[in-house]
């Protein structure tokens, strides 16, 4: 019996070494910790359980039998992650770089498939060079079933990729169907196609980290949500993300312990808005003093920044924030920012995170880029996530609220729940200006007339009040009321319920 137990504890140690010593060393030389290094540090002390240690891979071409790591060049299981249960899988570039064969796309599969079983979350750790080329198609096919368990967990138990390496080819299409991507600046990247074959076949001369690094899939591309400096904070603020987001779609987010006076009211919100309607002020800084301790969990920060998405607590509950930023494009929606939110916004409805709007949007972004760029399909998406979303939605207008805009931002017709606004709000069809011009076109060259109707205009509707009068807006709060007023609406709607006709998915507008 000792025998037996000192060979199993023999190829455990095999096991864990992976590729060997030299490749750990020349992993960490890079500033890359391994594949296991990394569960531990995501996953609570003690909680990792491994599933497949002693896989190894069936191919015999190429000499590829002389050669059968166990493992296969992936390492998974299951842990928690703060008490609550995640799978996991950390590809292993010290076993082949990381190279997907037919078990190690097994390994995977395997845990995607218990995943959606036991509705718990899938965080993969990408480090990988690719299909391993010695199986040829057995490989390409190992990456086609792994896609089809994303497809089937989408909307069913939260998805969240990490790039930690390289990561290119058919590989990138796996992260690009889970929920959550984030990078770790100067060593990971993402491409379809790398430098070498952008050269031949374009003559573009590219580095890897100008095609597919951290700052170009956060700032240009949209792929990624977030960039870190190195694996420990990547992998921490996973966790973070974890921590707000619900285990799968039958269950609530979790709620956690809070020690914010949710009635706490802050008169500096009452001189937010700037006296000077075209004057911007940051928006970060109403979300920051209505969550719970500050507490702002931003996704996508670095793209479209005309708004702002991320997650908040209110008495301990997750809810997901959608924004306008004045500061930047004056809060305007554009392709970029509807695409951003309208993703965000229906992610939230997948997992019944109720949604919380600041409005503060003079239009749609006129131009010939944003019309030849399809503006009216893109802005199309976060009217549609929108509208369909059943769960909670409570909408906040602090100043401009324009044209169209204003009904794609989570307007009462969109069937938001609570729609409040701040005396400081102006809802019209435009702006005063431009509204005088068409209206009085005739006298356009009185500019003491113009002045005058100008003015007028304001009067009648640089308010929230004619809204009011008609039930478009619930209530006229008070700035610095703005935590108590959302905290109670959405204590109010956590009993909601609303069902949709029957039908197969719908078709949004993509």
């Amino acid at each position: 019996m000792k025998d037996i137990l000192n060979e199993l504890e023999r190829r455990r140690s095999i096991a864990r070494l992976g590729g060997g010593e030299r490749r750990i060393e020349s992993q960490h030389a890079k500033g890359k910790l391994t594949a296991r290094e990394r569960i531990e540090l995501l996953l609570d002390e003690g909680s990792f359980e491994e599933f497949d240690m002693f896989v190894a891979h069936r191919c015999t071409d190429f000499g590829m039998e002389e050669s059968r790591p166990y493992g296969d060049g992936v390492v998974t299981g299951w842990g928690t992650v703060n008490g609550r249960m995640v799978y996991v899988f950390s590809q292993d570039f010290t076993v082949f770089g990381g190279s997907l064969s037919e078990t190690h796309a097994q390994k995977i599969c395997k845990i995607m498939d218990m995943a959606v079983q036991n509705g718990a979350p899938v965080i993969g750790l990408n480090d990988s060079g690719g299909a391993r080329i010695q199986e040829g198609v057995a490989s390409l096919a190992g990456y086609a079933e792994v896609f089809q368990r994303n497809i089937e967990a989408s909307g069913v138990v939260p998805q969240i990729s990490v790039i930690m390496g390289p990561c290119a080819g058919g590989a990138v299409y796996s992260p690009a169907m889970t929920d959550f991507i984030f990078m770790v600046r100067d060593s990971s990247y993402m491409f379809v196609t790398g430098p070498d074959v952008v050269k031949t076949v374009t003559n573009e001369v590219v580095t890897a980290e100008e095609l597919g690094g951290a700052s170009t899939h956060t700032k240009k591309s949209s792929v990624a949500d977030g960039a870190f400096e190195n694996d420990v904070e990547a992998l921490y603020q996973v966790r973070r993300l974890v921590d707000f987001l619900p285990l799968n779609n039958r269950e609530k987010p979790p709620v956690r312990p809070f020690f914010d006076e949710p009635g706490r009211v802050d008169a500096s919100l009452d001189t937010l808005i700037p006296d000077n309607p075209n004057t911007p002020y940051d928006m970060k800084e109403l979300i920051l003093k209505v969550a719970d301790e500050g507490d702002f969990y931003e996704i996508q920060a670095d793209f479209a920044k005309n708004i702002i998405t991320g997650f908040v607590r209110l008495e301990g509950q997750t809810v997901g924030v959608v924004a306008n930023q004045p500061m930047v494009l004056a809060g305007c929606l554009d392709i970029d920012s509807s695409r951003k939110a309208a993703r965000f916004v229906r992610f939230c409805d997948c997992f019944e995170i109720p949604i919380l709007t600041f409005v503060d949007v003079p239009g749609f972004l006129p131009g010939t880029g944003q019309e030849y760029g399809g503006v009216i399909k893109h802005g199309a998406k976060l009217l549609f996530a929108y509208g369909e979303a059943t769960v909670p939605k409570v909408t906040v207008i602090t100043r401009k609220a324009y044209g169209g805009a204003y009904d794609v931002m989570s307007s009462k017709h969109l069937r938001g729940d609570f729609n409040y606004a701040w005396p400081t709000a102006e809802i019209a069809v435009m702006g005063a200006k431009g509204a005088t011009e068409i209206l009085y076109r005739s006298e356009l060259g009185d500019a003491d007339k113009i002045a005058r109707r100008t003015k007028d205009y304001e009067d009648r509707f640089a308010n929230p009040f004619v809204a009011a009068e008609r039930g478009f807006i619930d209530e006229v709060i008070q700035p610095r009321s703005t935590r108590r007023r959302v905290c109670r609406a959405f204590a109010s709607l956590r009993g909601k319920r609303r069902e949709t006709a029957w039908k197969k998915h719908d078709n949004i507008p993509l």
